[in-house]
């Protein structure tokens, strides 16, 4: 089974770590940098922090059991891979971090706030409508009518 909130956790954690840390290893070694970089550093530093933490509280409320320090392990892991692999590519976490960190917002609080999971949280279509299937009928005693 695929837990997706995992998956969106390491995205959020990973994406932000890299749109954080982004410039100043642009400077250093004097990668080319996207004008929001360039021009105004605090939004993305803004969004990265916020995707980041968010994962990060993501991790915690899990615990260490659960996966919470695989969250920040993997995390770490595709923010190295993406900044060191992909360089001027990774710039692309503008878009992918805030994305992530709102379907992750969604997923955790619905859980949190005992809403059923989402449609799209389920691993496969099957498990959603097996969920939303109706009850068996009954007959007159409370017992259900075998087809």
């Amino acid at each position: 089974m695929i837990d997706n909130l995992f998956l969106l956790a390491v995205g959020a954690f990973g994406w932000g770590l890299s749109l954080a840390t982004y410039r100043m290893f642009a400077r250093r070694f004097s990668w080319p940098m996207g004008a929001l970089h360039a021009d105004l550093p605090a939004i993305p530093v803004i969004l990265g922090v916020a995707s980041l933490m968010t994962g990060l509280l993501f991790a915690a409320s899990r615990g260490v059991d659960a996966g919470g320090a695989m969250i920040i392990g993997c995390g770490f892991l595709l923010a190295l891979f993406w900044i060191g692999f992909l360089r001027v590519g990774s710039q692309i976490s503008l878009f992918l971090a805030p994305a992530v960190t709102v379907l992750l917002l969604i997923g955790w609080l619905s859980v949190m706030f005992g809403f059923d999971r989402p449609g799209w949280a389920y691993e496969r279509p099957a498990d959603y409508l097996q969920q939303q299937s109706y009850e068996s009928p009954k007959d007159a005693k409370g017992r259900y009518i075998s087809g």
